[in-house]
């Protein structure tokens, strides 16, 4: 009735040939046990089950045409090489398949495969573009909301397309990915080869030193490519111009001086460095497709929020993220900057009040007199007339502003994309926090170095003269809502390895555990490190 599975040259191919009563319209005519066998695999209600009754069970993996042979074969390559991607491999391998359609004896069996075979292509296809893993199951800090196509959609995009171009678009079409992807390819080639060489001892090491200890960062530092192969023991100028080179690219103050901190990220493996690089790949197709032509990047690992048009960094500043506690570590997700408020008050969260103000009001009725207690109409509460040791958590019936003021907790103004987490952008009287080298000390929301000249790269889009616009505003001393005529894509991300404009990869320290915590998850769906450290 039909012949097996052939292999020829890297090309798959195959010879199904099925009896001319196999495939009939179900409407008119008994099931099958091709379409008994698929009904079996292909549960009812299921999106696969769906697709096919709609199609007349009619197959699009195991019939006799060019077309299907060219399916079967670009779905076993893609299959065959997950890994690529660091994606763990399917439930069903390429082998395993392979093997399934070489052992095809009866029409049952073919629709066993062809089921088979759109199973393996949806979970492979889902995985590839959206992610193998689910970020809510993994950190309540990931409330990135994933988009997701039915298994009906990926299966109705292959066939209304050329397999080679369907399969080529679904992973991430992002410059960002295609880099990660290479360095990839570079970890693994150098883990091969043993690594980035011996450890430098944990020490302080400065221009001037001599001994072995700098040998030996000098050595790490060759083989890290940040210099080129010298015999000289002393730390000199070339040798303090590399260790600020790769401080540079880790986030790291670029003093020169090889301290505790720098040599801590020096010694870390490249094993290591490829956890962060698949990480950040599977981070990459959890984001939108569509970024938006310009959007905000907000990289809370390194401590950084950024304006991209068309591309290209139009802007750059600091930031301070939330402090590394349960209650306000920064969440991850992407939402629709609508608006900035000028002389913005603070109104100040419940569970502050409750956590921190209303403890201190128990003990002294004026503290934190710098904020106004106001009713559920607004009006401002009179502290001496209130006994604060009735209330709890649950009770306390006030809520508490500090009004627009330059030592306001938001600051000067504040860039709101209204969303559950009452997460935004703003000022800060605390300048102090952007000269640390680790930002993680606020609530939850995202403080900006640069507020106003962020205002003015939005402003730009709108205003002629976006500065003087917001100074005039500003110097009112009023709160004011200012509009954007168009809404701002933000994207609140965590990336510990990341691809700078210049093609330099850049790494990030972990500082709130995710990192760790997807790649493990990784690891349990599959994924796997070559054999050698380094």
């Amino acid at each position: 009735m039909f012949s097996g599975f052939q292999t020829r040259t890297g090309i798959f191919a195959t010879a199904f040939f099925l009896a001319s009563a196999s495939l009939v319209n179900a409407d008119t005519r008994p099931a099958t046990a091709f379409q008994m066998a698929m009904a079996e695999f292909a549960p009812s209600g299921s999106d696969i089950a769906e697709f096919y009754r709609e199609r007349g069970f009619d197959p699009i993996w195991v019939g006799e045409t060019a077309q299907h042979t060219a399916r079967r074969a670009r779905l076993i390559r893609a299959l065959s090489s997950t890994d690529m991607h660091g994606l763990p491999q399917g439930s069903d391998s390429a082998q395993s398949l392979v093997e399934q359609m070489k052992d095809a004896q009866t029409t049952r069996d073919l629709g066993a495969v062809e089921i088979k075979l759109s199973r393996a292509f949806v979970e492979y296809a889902r995985n590839v573009q959206s992610g193998a893993l689910r970020p809510s199951q993994i950190d309540d800090g990931l409330v990135r909301k994933v988009e997701r196509a039915s298994a009906k959609q990926h299966l109705e995009g292959l066939i209304s397309a050329e397999s080679d171009s369907y399969f080529d678009q679904l992973a991430p079409q992002t410059t960002q990915y295609r880099a990660l992807m290479k360095q990839k390819l570079v970890l693994q080639n150098l883990i091969r080869q043993g690594g980035w060489g011996a450890t430098v001892p944990v020490a302080k090491l400065e221009f001037g030193d001599t001994g072995p200890d700098v040998i030996k960062l000098r050595n790490r530092l060759i083989y890290m490519n940040y210099m080129r192969p010298t015999a000289s023991p002393k730390f000199d100028a070339t040798l303090l111009a590399a260790v600020q080179a790769f401080q540079a690219d880790h986030g790291l103050a670029p003093d020169g001086v090889a301290g505790q901190g720098t040599i801590t990220e020096l010694n870390r493996s490249a094993s290591d460095r490829l956890k962060a690089v698949y990480v950040a790949l599977e981070r990459e197709r959890w984001l939108p497709r569509e970024r938006g032509e310009r959007h905000i990047l907000v990289n809370q690992a390194d401590f950084s929020a950024k304006i991209v048009d068309d591309g290209l960094v139009t802007f750059e500043t600091r930031a301070v993220i939330g402090k590394n506690t349960h209650d306000r570590r920064s969440p991850e997700f992407s939402d629709e900057m609508e608006h900035m408020v000028i002389n913005p008050s603070w109104y100040v969260p419940r569970s502050i009040i409750t956590k921190e103000y209303l403890p201190k009001l128990q003990s002294n009725p004026n503290a934190v007199g710098h904020i106004q207690i106001t009713d559920r109409s607004g009006r401002q509460v009179n502290r001496g007339a209130v006994d604060f040791t009735q209330f709890n958590a649950r009770n306390f019936p006030f809520a508490m502003r500090q009004p627009p003021s330059k030592s306001n907790a938001l600051g000067l103004v504040k860039f709101m994309f209204p969303n559950k987490y009452n997460i935004y952008l703003h000022d800060t009287p605390q300048k102090s926090l952007f000269a640390r080298e680790v930002r993680a000390f606020s609530h939850g929301c995202i403080r900006l170095a640069d507020p106003f000249d962020f205002a003015y790269a939005l402003l730009s889009k709108q205003e002629e003269n976006p500065k003087a616009f917001f100074q005039r505003v500003l110097a009112t001393g009023k709160e004011t809502t200012v509009q954007l005529e168009t809404h701002v894509p933000v994207h609140l991300i965590y990336r510990t390895a990341y691809i700078g404009p210049k093609g330099q990869v850049q790494y990030r320290r972990d500082v709130y555990d995710r990192d760790r915590k997807i790649w493990e998850a990784l690891q349990k769906a599959g994924v796997a490190l070559p054999d050698v450290q380094g």
